[in-house]
């Protein structure tokens, strides 16, 4: 079974707590892995000021996780997703890639919520 695929039951139920907001570097990322059986669903936040996107942790051009250590989703300047396998980079707020082999393709989305300070799964 694809790791990313909306069905996958490794994917958490909505509400699931991930983390307190303040666990969060602004910006910065954070990666996180659920098994079910023999299903994985691998996703990631980043943060950006008050804003937490969440995406699921698969590079469009290949299917790979994209950051080789954990947590290590975004350049030096924390203004890019990048993919550690090719050097894609995407835009945090959309993940729309804006280099590299999947240029114009999105990293697929993965719904999060902060509420009262706390990042859930939505």
């Amino acid at each position: 079974m694809n790791r990313d695929e909306p069905d996958n039951p490794a994917r958490p139920a909505a509400g699931l707590r991930l983390c307190a907001l303040a666990d969060l570097a602004d910006p910065g990322a954070k990666g996180f892995r659920f098994r079910h059986e023999r299903a994985l669903f691998a996703g990631f936040l980043v943060r950006q000021g008050d804003a937490v996107t969440g995406y699921v942790d698969s590079c469009p051009h290949n299917g790979w996780p994209l950051a080789i250590m954990d947590d290590r989703y975004l350049t030096r300047g924390g203004d890019r997703i990048i993919c550690a396998a090719h050097g894609a980079m995407f835009r945090p707020a959309d993940g729309l890639c804006v280099a590299g082999p999947c240029a114009d393709d999105h990293l697929r989305p993965w719904a999060v919520a902060v509420v009262d300070g706390e990042v859930l799964t939505a």
